[in-house]
C-alpha cells in the first residue's frame, strides 16, 4: 500500500509484483526493482465501501466454474486483487478449456518429438524431470477475454519446468526445419458450439527462444491441476493463452509449408493477425500488447470529502513504460503515475488513481499508453473500456 499524504486529485499509485520478485528471466533468476515510497491521498481517509461492479458486465459469471470440456470456464474476480496477492492460487486461476473427458491421466505420459529430425524421440516425464528445471512468474490472458465474464479470463502464476530450447537440443534437427508445432490432447465427447478442437500452435525457433518458452509440470509449486494441463503444458511468456498449449504430447519439427493449425485459424483475429492465413509461416508472434483497465472503484471519505479510488492493472507488452494514462468519457488522457514503477512485462502491475467526479452519473473509464512507439491496438479500440455509476459526490 502506498504511504504518505497529498491533497492532489491527479494521482496514480501502484504496487508492482516485480518490485519484490523481480522480472522473470529464462533461467528463473529475478532482477530487482526499486522506487521510493508513494504518497497516498487516502492515507488519512476512511474507506466507505466498494462500488458494486461495473455497469453492463456479467458479474454472475465470475468465480464460479461453468460448462465442461471445450466450454469449461472459470473467471477470476479481478475486483479482489491486492498488491500482496497478484500470484493467483491454483483453485482461482482462470480456466478457458477444462480437462478433456477422453483423457486418461492414469496412463503413462510421453512426448513424441518427430518431423524434420534425423531420428524421432520419445521423452518420458521422468526423463523430463531429470533435466535442468526453471521457474518463472507468468501472466496468461485468454485472447477472448471480455466483459461477458468481467474480463476475468486472466491470471498470473509461477510455472516450473524445462525450457523448450533445451528439449530441442535432444534431437538432431534437419536443415530445412524452420518451426516447431507443439500439440496437446484435445479430444472431447461433447462437441462445442463455440470452439474448434485442436490444441496446437506453430512457433519459429527464435520466437520460442526469445520468450523463454517452457514445458511445465508444476504451477505455484504443485503438480499441474488437471484443468491446467496435467501433466504437461506449454508456457510461452507474453503470448495469449490460446498459444499456451495444454496436455502437451507431441512436438513436431516443420518447414514453411506447414499449414496453420485449427487453433491458429480460430484465434487469428484475436491475436493481432492480419488474416486467418493458410500457412503457419505467415503468422506473426501472438504477443499480448500493452493493456490496462480498472478492476474496482472504492469510495472513500478524505478530509470531509468523497473521493474515489480507481484500482487497476497493467499487463502485456514487451517494453517497460511510464506512459500510463486514464480517460473519462473519451476526454483527453490524464497521466497516471505508476509507483512503484513498472518493472516487468511477465506479469501485471497494480495501480491506483484518485478521482473526484464532477457530478453523479455514469462514466466510461478507458486507459491508454501515451507513447506511440508502444503497440496498443486492443486498448486503443476501447476493448477494455468499463463503465461505472457514481451515486454520491
Amino acid at each position: 500500500m502506498c504511504v504518505g499524504g497529498t491533497t492532489t486529485l491527479l494521482f496514480g499509485c501502484a504496487d508492482a509484483p516485480g518490485a519484490d520478485e523481480g522480472e522473470g528471466t529464462g533461467d528463473g533468476a529475478p532482477t530487482t526493482g526499486g522506487g521510493d515510497e508513494c504518497p497516498d491521498p487516502f492515507a488519512d481517509g476512511v474507506m466507505l465501501g466498494v462500488l458494486d461492479g461495473f455497469v453492463g458486465e456479467a458479474q454472475a459469471a465470475v468465480g464460479e466454474f461453468q460448462g465442461q470440456g471445450l466450454d469449461g470456464r472459470l473467471a477470476l474476480d479481478l475486483g479482489t486483487l491486492e498488491a500482496d496477492g497478484l500470484i493467483i492460487d491454483n483453485a482461482d486461476f482462470f480456466i478457458r478449456t477444462a480437462l478433456p473427458d477422453q483423457l486418461d491421466l492414469e496412463q503413462p505420459w510421453t512426448i513424441n518429438i518427430s518431423g524434420l529430425v534425423d531420428a524421432p524421440l520419445e521423452l518420458s516425464l521422468a526423463e523430463l524431470a531429470a533435466m535442468v528445471q526453471t521457474s518463472r512468474v507468468v501472466l496468461l490472458e485468454c485472447s477472448g477475454n471480455g466483459s461477458n465474464r468481467a474480463f476475468g479470463l486472466i491470471s498470473a502464476a509461477e510455472w516450473s519446468g524445462v525450457l523448450v530450447a533445451d528439449i530441442l537440443e535432444l534431437v538432431s534437427i534437419q536443415a530445412e526445419a524452420t518451426a516447431v508445432l507443439i500439440a496437446g490432447f484435445d479430444e472431447h465427447s461433447q462437441p462445442s458450439s463455440q470452439s474448434t478442437p485442436g490444441c496446437s500452435w506453430v512457433f519459429r525457433f527464435d520466437e520460442l527462444a526469445a520468450a523463454g518458452a517452457m514445458l511445465v509440470t508444476h504451477m505455484n509449486g504443485e503438480p499441474l491441476p488437471p484443468d491446467h494441463g496435467q501433466p504437461l503444458r506449454l508456457i510461452i511468456p507474453g503470448w495469449y493463452g490460446c498459444c499456451n498449449v495444454k496436455w502437451v504430447d507431441s512436438i513436431r519439427l516443420v518447414d514453411d509449408s506447414e499449414p496453420a493449425t485449427s487453433q491458429m485459424l480460430e484465434f487469428a483475429t484475436r491475436t493481432h493477425q492480419t488474416a486467418a492465413h493458410a500457412l503457419a509461416a505467415d503468422y506473426s508472434a501472438a504477443i499480448m500488447q500493452q493493456a490496462a483497465m480498472p478492476v474496482r472503484v472504492e469510495q472513500w471519505e478524505v478530509g470531509g470529502q468523497i473521493l474515489y479510488k480507481i484500482v487497476g492493472i497493467m499487463w502485456g507488452g514487451t517494453e517497460l513504460t511510464d506512459a500510463l494514462a486514464i480517460r473519462f468519457d473519451g476526454d483527453e488522457p490524464i497521466p497516471v503515475e505508476v509507483c512503484a514503477p513498472h518493472v516487468t512485462n511477465d506479469t501485471w502491475t497494480l495501480w491506483s488513481y484518485a478521482w473526484q467526479p464532477e457530478a453523479p452519473g455514469e462514466y466510461e473509464i478507458t486507459m491508454a499508453i501515451d507513447d506511440p512507439a508502444i503497440p496498443t491496438n486492443r486498448l486503443d479500440s476501447g476493448f477494455y473500456a468499463r463503465r461505472v455509476r457514481i451515486e454520491e459526490i
